[in-house]
């Protein structure tokens, strides 16, 4: 196949045969360059074309169209991975992996770089499972499941440790970890253990400290009885979840933390954050509810650290931490319902610029003299009132 002739030099050939003298044709022209006259002839209709002077595509329009022909081919690509996705997932006998799927669709003609790319798993990793679909540890994994899966066919009253025990003595060696695992994850507990209650009908662990606030939420001074609760909002990414502490003297909302998981970090780090900007947090109480992430050790540490003083209310009585669900509920009526969030990343700055530039510096409130936060502190504390 002969090479194209270069942009340049076509388009010094239409030039010359567009500016030749009378009595010079074109086809003369292309024999003195060395091209064919119909050649020449095509170069100057697509250059008339070019200039607008005949109606057709451009070269311009031409690249254009087929840009287009190739992004709507993608595109119909990507919508078969999705269709095939959610149907390959609706099907409750296949398992929920993805690699088969991508080898079915490579079969149909989908490239599996466009696959990996729309179902966001590595391609690597696709090739390594097509080159041994099942690895040496999931062999072994199988090997142990069903030893354990035989032990306990043949003593349900046995927990993991006797079932491990058993597989052992099978040929299956594992550690007890190792066993507990496999059958937490089956279903496969002992016939005389106590079913857990879990989720949101389970019942409430007991409280690690006493209710020392009463329903009394006043303090004579900073630093002497902190309100800590959690909210969560829905994004279209998913829940972002806000721990907060407040300050019951100013108001003030002393320390925050907010992630996508509702884990006692979220406590901790909230925690964190205000003694870093308080500090002198000897005797202090933090009053909460019975929460999860308040009962957890990690939380207790972090208060012992702090010299800090726990206080729990009681289940199911809101009343008990009043002050903190005042403040979620003007969190939630000024910013969490006012649209939708489309990205977490989104709501956390709008929560973080509520917070610190319209409560704490523009809100006024009845109960401080009508002052904001900021404005009580910075009057109230000892050294700005000698300062003045």
């Amino acid at each position: 196949m002969p090479k194209p002739y270069p942009r340049e030099f076509r388009d010094d050939v239409v030039r010359v045969a567009r500016g030749r003298d009378a009595g010079v044709t074109v086809e003369q022209i292309a024999k003195d360059f060395g091209v064919h006259p119909m050649t020449l002839f095509k170069w100057l209709r697509e250059a008339d074309v070019e200039a607008g002077a005949k109606p057709g595509v451009t070269r311009a329009e031409s690249t254009e169209l087929r840009e287009l022909r190739r992004r709507n081919k993608l595109l119909e690509q990507e919508n078969e991975v999705l269709r095939r996705a959610a149907a390959y997932l609706s099907q409750a006998n296949l398992p929920k992996r993805w690699y088969p799927l991508v080898s079915e669709l490579a079969a149909d003609g989908i490239p599996v770089a466009v696959t990996c790319r729309v179902l966001k798993i590595a391609r690597q990793a696709y090739y390594r499972w097509l080159h041994q679909p099942v690895t040496s540890s999931e062999l072994v994994a199988a090997y142990r499941a069903d030893a354990l899966f035989d032990a306990h066919r043949e003593d349900p009253e046995f927990g993991y440790r006797f079932l491990a025990d058993e597989a052992t003595a099978a040929g299956q060696p594992m550690a007890d970890r190792t066993a507990w695992r496999i059958c937490s994850g089956n279903g496969w507990w002992s016939a005389f253990g106590k079913k857990k209650r879990r989720g949101k009908g389970g019942k409430v662990g007991p409280p690690v400290h006493d209710d020392l606030v009463q329903r009394d939420f006043t303090a004579d001074g900073p630093n002497r009885l902190w309100l800590a609760d959690i909210t969560e909002h829905h994004t279209s990414e998913g829940k972002l979840y806000l721990c907060a502490i407040k300050d019951v003297w100013s108001r003030r909302i002393v320390g925050y933390s907010i992630d996508s998981r509702m884990k006692s970090r979220l406590a901790v780090a909230a925690l964190d954050n205000a003694a870093a900007r308080r500090g002198g947090l000897a005797g202090c109480v933090l009053h909460t509810d019975r929460g999860s992430q308040f009962r957890s050790r990690k939380l207790q540490r972090a208060l012992a650290r702090h010299s800090m003083v726990g206080s729990m209310g009681r289940v199911g009585a809101a009343g008990d931490n009043a002050a903190m669900e005042s403040f979620f509920g003007l969190l939630q009526n000024n910013v969490l319902n006012r649209r939708t969030w489309a990205t977490r990343e989104q709501l956390r700055i709008a929560i973080v610029t509520w917070i610190e530039r319209t409560y704490h510096r523009r809100r006024r409130q009845r109960s401080l003299a009508r002052l904001t936060p900021i404005e009580y502190e910075t009057i109230m504390t000892p050294p700005a009132s000698q300062a003045a």
